[in-house]
């Protein structure tokens, strides 16, 4: 699979078979000689608890995390480690209790400075919902289709969303994408009519669509056999080799997290490693 960067159910426990993993912490060519990798998003002494009526639960205690400028970065840990919890105060969906999350939008090709940060943990609704459908682009564990739509239509939501669908330009933007994942030839059947693999691959191509920076993959293969999990994960690796997003991508599989360029761990809402 050949990318080109377009201008302006319970978990399954099967271990996937891994390829060689990627090496590099960073794209490098997304790094000039001498130059530091670039932050994209750093959480600073986050933490998320709530309250039941049997008492505090701290779902994140004092994350410190930073996610590079095209890299692929793997969270693993077992359920309950908090990795979705992790995923939804990155995203803004959960306010945190404490701590900060910032977002650095990339700088332009050929500048030395990107724009203004986002403090995510400041935002109200409404600037996060914008901020989030021009920066993120997010594939879950159940894929998220809607049922009553073609391929290509769903891939057409997030513009749609964010105000900047075009006819003409978006569709064709949306079928370029299905061609990319290797489903051209589904775009206008409906999601209950292919795999769940090729559902899976339809989400990648709708997280692309609005060519956002940053990339949030839950679980990506939760769902998904052996087999279309290497597919999948697969397509997520050469995507962030060939078009330069960063990806951070949560799993409970080890062999899933070992196709990004570097590993966290999770444990009991700290991170151990």
């Amino acid at each position: 699979m050949i990318f080109k960067r377009r201008s302006a159910a319970p978990h399954n426990t099967q271990s996937v078979e891994v390829a060689q993993p990627v090496k590099e912490m960073v794209n490098p060519s997304l790094i000039t000689p001498g130059q530091s990798p670039s932050p994209v998003l750093q959480l600073k002494d986050v933490s998320k608890i709530y309250r039941t009526g049997a008492g505090d639960f701290a779902a994140l205690q004092g994350i410190n995390l930073q996610a590079f400028q095209g890299e692929f970065l793997g969270i693993v840990g077992k359920s309950g480690a908090g990795k979705t919890t992790l995923l939804n105060c990155i995203s803004g969906v959960s306010e945190v209790s404490s701590g900060e999350v910032w977002f650095y939008p990339p700088a332009a090709s050929g500048s030395q400075n990107g724009k203004k940060p986002y403090a995510v943990h400041t935002m109200g609704e409404n600037d996060l919902a914008s901020w989030r459908g021009a920066n993120l682009g997010i594939v879950y564990q159940s894929f998220e289709l809607m049922p009553q739509l073609s391929l290509v239509n769903n891939i057409l939501l997030p513009p749609d969303f964010l105000g900047s669908y075009s006819r003409k330009i978006s569709r064709e933007h949306a079928l370029e994408l299905l061609e990319m994942v290797e489903l051209s030839e589904h775009a206008y059947k409906l999601p209950a009519h292919i795999s769940g693999g090729q559902k899976q691959r339809v989400a990648i191509a709708r997280a692309l669509v609005n060519d956002p920076p940053l990339i949030l993959a839950d679980e990506p293969t939760g769902n998904l056999d052996t087999e279309n999990s290497a597919i999948v994960l697969a397509l997520l690796r050469d995507l962030n080799s060939r078009l330069g997003q960063t990806i951070l991508m949560i799993t409970h599989n080890p062999d899933a997290a070992a196709y990004g360029g570097r590993v966290v761990r999770m444990r009991d809402g700290k991170v151990v490693g």
